[in-house]
């Protein structure tokens, strides 16, 4: 089958359309994270065919690759889709530069609808903001107020605002009744930077929860800025969920307010019968719910995140997305947002009692066929004719690694084993970058084995070495300096960053702003 081209001009037109469609930057994160289209789906070579069907789960969508010339792996990924069995593969031309050609914007960052989204929802319904010089105020003053963080456990446990509890934003509606018994108390929603703290604070507004709300400006980086201290390692403890029949009222009218379907099982059916649409299935409890008793198929999207980061688990435009709970609440909430960002969206009735399901996604034999165990890999590290290859990530390498090995990415990996021996090794945590590697090597003539690390250190009997340097920061394609460096202790970074998240509307034309439908709800 032929890799067919489309140019710049074309693509703006598909991405504005009805019609669905998936943008793929085949880039590695790194490279994605400097320059790419505002509606491009991130996802790296390395990772493509182990992703690829969850994130465009019908084979005949139209699906573009681009990278930044329209000459480089771009042209690998699509062959590669091909052999996947997708249909209707389209190279953009010229890549980022034919974009930019033809006058249209790159956006540096990660999950930008939905940040923009964010900032769009503080400018059009005026969220309250509490500044950090205001919080802490509010701290020596002992006044009645409460701290939520807004994201996921693995992110407050890094850091928080001391005093804060951990509710993530696509809990809140489920269990804010538990946390908050005064309608005088105040409640700051927080997250890192901007987004989920405007969409916490604006989602208890939406909900008609009366106490005074707001959204702590800029995070837990506007209160490092401040040189305020922030707590480490602390460990999240949801609250009891309480649903109660103003929550109850309150999400029936949001399903009226934005339209929301609430489908039947047979209308679902239905739906997994239409091979002319994308069908995604998402469960947006938490993992722990998720793991118990999540439906056959469907991915685990916590709600917050689904908001705050759809990209990464929807990645075509325009296809149906089915959102479940077990509660009736959550599920209607995420959905009110998921409107407003453009997407199809409907919440399916039976929750999590439903009988419907998804086929899995399964990657073929390839994984795990030649996996070694740890008592196993010190002899085989020991023999002189096995290349070893370090394919984790770049700043994963730099942490530890054993002393001969080489990183080593799959864009890079045939040029790499010109001068290795003929046996190799992998020392992978990750097992779609495991998957891509020996992708790319299937077909060569080569002994490989695989040593699939647990965690982020080798077993204790192993030497490893660290290093700073290696490899070099124009090597690390796969990472992102400016979005990480902000965490790290780097107040330039993180200044970098808010003027970034803050600049992202300026940004936009006209046909990226009304991808959005942003309505002000207060209930009374």
């Amino acid at each position: 089958m032929a890799i067919q081209s489309v140019d710049a001009k074309t693509l703006k037109q598909w991405l504005h359309g009805q019609t669905e469609i998936a943008v793929f930057d085949v880039r590695e994160h790194g490279q994605y994270g400097e320059a790419h289209l505002f509606l491009a789906t991130s996802v790296p070579y390395s990772r493509l065919e182990y992703e690829v069907a969850r994130l465009a789960p019908r084979k005949s969508v139209r699906l573009v690759v681009y990278d930044e010339n329209g000459a480089g792996v771009s042209v690998k990924a699509a062959q590669a889709l091909i052999q996947q069995g997708y249909q209707d593969i389209y190279l953009l031309s010229g890549g980022t530069q034919g974009w930019q050609d033809a006058g249209f914007n790159l956006f540096a960052g990660v999950n930008l609808p939905s940040k923009t989204f964010g900032e769009l929802v503080e400018q059009q319904c005026h969220t309250p903001i509490v500044s950090a010089h205001d919080l802490m105020k509010m701290m020596v003053d002992r006044e009645d107020f409460i701290v939520l963080d807004g994201r996921p456990q693995s992110e407050f446990k890094k850091m928080s605002i001391p005093g804060a509890q951990c509710c993530p934003n696509g809990e809140l509606a489920y269990r804010i009744k538990s946390l908050v018994s005064n309608q005088d108390t105040k409640i700051i929603i927080n997250c890192a930077g901007r987004t989920r703290s405007i969409i916490g604070a604006q989602t208890l507004i939406n909900l008609g929860i009366k106490n005074p709300i707001f959204a702590l400006e800029n995070g837990t980086q506007g209160w490092y800025l401040n040189d305020y201290v922030l707590d480490h390692g602390k460990v999240a403890q949801y609250a009891k969920p309480r649903v109660d029949d103003e929550i109850l009222l309150a999400s029936k009218t949001l399903v009226n307010k934005f339209d929301i379907p609430l489908i039947s099982d047979e209308q679902f059916l239905s739906w997994k019968n239409d091979g002319g649409r994308s069908l995604y299935l998402c469960d947006v409890r938490t993992a722990e719910e998720f793991s118990f008793n999540g439906l056959p198929g469907a991915q685990n999207t916590p709600g917050g995140q689904l908001i705050q980061a759809t990209d990464q688990f929807v990645g075509v435009r325009n296809a149906r997305i089915v959102l479940y709970d077990s509660d009736g609440v959550r599920a209607i909430t995420i959905a009110s947002w998921l409107k407003q960002m453009g997407h199809d969206v409907a919440v399916l009735q039976e929750g999590v009692n439903s009988k419907v399901s998804l086929p899995s996604i399964q990657t073929d034999h390839l994984i795990g066929k030649a996996t070694i165990k740890t008592a196993d890999l010190y002899q085989i590290y020991q023999n002189d004719s096995i290349t070893t290859l370090d394919i984790r990530g770049s700043m994963q390498y730099r942490k530890n690694h054993l002393p001969n090995s080489i990183w080593a990415i799959r864009p890079q990996l045939q040029e790499i084993i010109r001068d290795a021996k003929e046996a190799i090794l992998f020392i992978s945590d990750d097992p779609a970058l495991t998957y891509g590697a020996l992708l790319e090597l299937d077909g060569f003539d080569l002994n490989i084995q695989v040593y699939e690390l647990e965690g982020p250190s080798f077993p204790k009997e192993f030497e490893t070495k660290s290093s700073e340097t290696t490899p070099p920061d124009l090597d690390c394609i796969d990472f992102l300096f400016f979005v990480h460096d902000r965490h790290d202790g780097n107040k330039d970074a993180a200044r970098r960053y808010l003027e970034w998240e803050t600049g992202l509307i300026a940004q936009l034309d006209q046909d990226e702003v009304n991808l959005y439908s942003i309505q002000l709800l207060r209930l009374d």
